[in-house]
């Protein structure tokens, strides 16, 4: 469906060129579960708006799924709201970006925003610690902002750091906080068995070394490091590689 407004889903499909890797049990219930929540409030004729907050460690796709979550939901009006459309700005255009996008929202019967980085967009460092009140407060009132009758709103916020938002107060203004967990090592090599990497259990037992949980977007990077001219794993080079990116 064409987004309302002249918006175009650009840049949400930009953020899944590459598809959604289905790795493992975690990651399909909780599609699942975004999923049912925003098609129950599309039927819904009490509730108006709904608010989720995808939260986990850097790496671990939380972008790519609330970008194809917001695709799915067919929504009338889609808006991706990212730092990187924000560089140079201050934080008074910041905050009225944030604003003109949810009253755009808020014309259309059924929309959908995702915040992707929230941290990001609030310009928060842990030195200090700093950050964008005024930002801050923009998406206080925006995120908690339900929308007129007979609309329905749905807002995906995504944040590598729930502790952050816990402290700004911000954490309680979603109704849903889903964890996206980086892939263990059984999960991580599922997910290059999808890839269609034909030698997958010959690289099982380095994998297995791995110290700690893989983020989906370190391993595609790992892998694509190590295949060879075949389209193959060389195992000593992933090894190596995963060595290098501090993993094994």
């Amino acid at each position: 469906m064409t987004p309302a407004f002249g918006v175009s889903s650009e840049d949400l499909q930009a953020c899944v060129r590459g598809g959604i890797l289905p790795a493992g049990d975690p990651c399909t219930r909780l599609v699942a579960t975004a999923t049912n929540l925003i098609a129950q409030l599309h039927s819904s004729k009490v509730t108006s708006l709904l608010s989720i907050l995808l939260e986990g460690p850097a790496g671990t796709g939380k972008t790519a799924l609330a970008a194809q979550l917001a695709l799915d939901s067919q929504s009338a009006f889609c808006k991706l709201v990212s730092p990187n459309a924000m560089i140079g700005m201050g934080e008074h255009a910041k905050a009225q970006l944030i604003a003109r996008t949810f009253d755009d929202a808020h014309k259309s019967p059924m929309s959908l925003v995702v915040l992707d980085d929230l941290e990001r967009l609030l310009e928060y460092v842990r030195i200090g610690p700093r950050f964008s009140n005024v930002v801050l407060q923009t998406l206080l009132v925006c995120i908690k902002k339900a929308p007129k009758p007979g609309h329905k709103l749905v807002v995906i916020g995504t944040s590598s750091s729930a502790s952050v938002l816990e402290h700004l107060e911000l954490l309680d203004v979603f109704n849903v906080s889903l964890h996206v967990p980086p892939l263990t090592p059984t999960e991580a090599a599922a997910a290059l068995g999808q890839l269609g990497i034909p030698n997958v259990a010959e690289v099982a037992g380095v994998l297995a070394g791995v110290r700690e949980p893989i983020p989906v977007k370190k391993l595609l990077l790992v892998a694509e490091m190590s295949l060879d001219a075949s389209g193959r794993i060389d195992g000593a080079r992933l090894a190596t590689t995963l060595q290098e990116a501090g993993i094994l």
